[in-house]
């Protein structure tokens, strides 16, 4: 008579699987870090609030499609514009710089001004349409 040999061992145990899925997910939610997003920190004005500005107290600063940068009309590479800014905000403290940045412009340029204007020390920065204006 034949006997029906057992084998010991085959199966894996599957009784703590769900124990170990739950303390894995645990373990990923806990030290899983999510990166929000902060945007621009931009204070911006009610309807119908507007203030007459003396013109010496404005800097234009333009970008065009092509993503040149001309502060006043005169063309000023990136690297130079924090320097040209700084003096600026050096021989006037109440400037507000007026940003027109062509609707073509790539986003990153205007991220890259907006970023170097602030490293230059500019807290009063404003954003304007380009139209009327004839930077470059």
């Amino acid at each position: 008579m034949w006997q029906r040999r057992r084998r010991v061992g085959l199966e894996v145990p599957t009784a703590s699987m769900p124990d170990i899925a739950f303390l894995l997910i645990i373990f990923f939610l806990v030290t899983t870090t999510v990166y929000m997003d902060k945007g621009l920190g931009l204070v911006l004005p009610r309807i119908g609030q507007t203030k007459e500005v003396p013109r010496k107290n404005i800097c234009n600063v333009w970008v065009n499609a092509a993503g040149e940068i001309a502060v006043e009309g005169e063309i000023v590479p990136l690297e130079r514009l924090r320097e040209e800014v700084s003096r600026r905000l050096e021989e006037n403290p109440r400037l507000i710089v007026s940003l027109k940045v062509d609707e073509q412009a790539r986003y990153e340029v205007f991220i890259d001004v907006l970023d170097e204007l602030k490293l230059a020390g500019a807290t009063r920065i404003s954003i304007a349409s380009p139209e009327g204006e004839g930077g470059l």
